[in-house]
């Protein structure tokens, strides 16, 4: 309940988004919310606004409400089954299943009695890794980089921790920590931080970055909405997959499904990183509702550049006559 109370106290202070607030005509407002997030008025920013308020003209301009035709255009097909395989992925890197499971799966790797506390270590690791990820990480490398670099480095660690586990296979008796035990761990947590450097908040900033505004609504949800069905469903299979089969198998089972992760992200997924909503139509080829975002944004500069001189000129000029 703390971290939920907290989360809902910083709802308060985050304002409203520049495009929520420009469809609704609340222009001046929104403009202020962007200058809040960039941190200042700049033509930059004021092009950028431009081209949120040319996108909004163009999504109204090109259907009067949203349908099922519009749904159905090839980008947008296209972005909802991204948007579905997307969360399968990240379900399928193994680290959800680590999660529920976090004291059984320490058990087998060879924890011994300690697997509690260890569990609480990797709660902490996960914690510190997101927010390296958000300090450091999320506007340097570009999205593909992290969901091919992530799913690798995980998929790395699965395979080391299955060959660790099939050679030294822990004893369930054993209340200490082995060697072999010690060694799974560490490469338990350096597979949790590899999850949370890249999947685990990357997946959700692709999800809400790659549809335009119009289905944007929809397309978010359905994202979600599969995360969920895809998370029961590994969360059910991984118990029965540890008794049946036996932990280093299992692994090695997570081990594949992240190197074809990297397959797949390096095929289907488009750069997002650095690029608006408005231009999210052409990263994902939509022809029918994409529009020339570089000539508006050449359009606002030159604009918000002659604003400023004419700023500047009447300035002087109250200055002159004050004189």
């Amino acid at each position: 309940m703390v971290p939920g109370g907290l989360i809902g106290l910083g709802m308060l202070l985050i304002k409203e988004s520049a495009r929520w607030l420009a469809k609704r005509g609340r222009n001046e407002e929104a403009l202020e919310s962007l200058i809040w997030v960039r941190g200042e008025d700049t033509p930059e920013v004021q092009a950028e606004f431009a081209e949120i308020l040319m996108g909004i003209e163009e999504e109204i301009r090109a259907t009067e409400g949203v349908t099922w035709r519009e749904v159905n255009l090839p980008a947008n097909r296209y972005r909802l089954f991204i948007a579905v395989t997307l969360q399968l992925s990240q379900q399928l890197t193994g680290n959800t299943s680590l999660a529920y499971y976090a004291p059984q799966i320490f058990a087998a790797v060879g924890a011994g009695t300690s697997n509690l506390l260890i569990t609480g270590f990797f709660g902490i690791i996960k914690v510190i890794s997101v927010l390296c990820f958000q300090a450091f990480l999320v506007e340097r490398i570009g999205r593909k980089v992290a969901f091919m670099g992530g799913a690798g480095g995980m998929g790395t660690c699965m395979l080391i921790i299955a060959i660790i586990v099939a050679i030294f296979p822990p004893n369930p008796l054993a209340t200490s920590i082995t060697s072999s035990g010690a060694a799974a761990i560490a490469i338990v947590y350096l597979e949790a931080a590899s999850y949370n450097l890249s999947w685990g908040p990357c997946a959700w900033l692709y999800l809400g970055e790659m549809f335009p505004s119009r289905i944007r609504e929809l397309g978010v949800a359905s994202g979600a909405a599969s995360q969920w069905i895809f998370n029961f469903m590994m969360s059910q299979i991984t118990p029965h997959a540890i008794a049946n089969i036996g932990a280093w198998k299992t692994f090695m089972m997570f081990c594949i499904f992240n190197y074809a992760i990297v397959i797949y992200a390096w095929w289907f997924l488009r750069e997002t990183a650095g690029r608006s909503l408005e231009e999210m139509e052409t990263v994902f080829g939509s022809t029918e509702t994409a529009f020339d975002v570089e000539a508006t944004r050449r359009k606002a500069i030159l604009g918000a550049e002659a604003g400023a001189k004419q700023s500047a000129t009447a300035r002087v000029e109250r200055v002159g006559e004050g004189s």
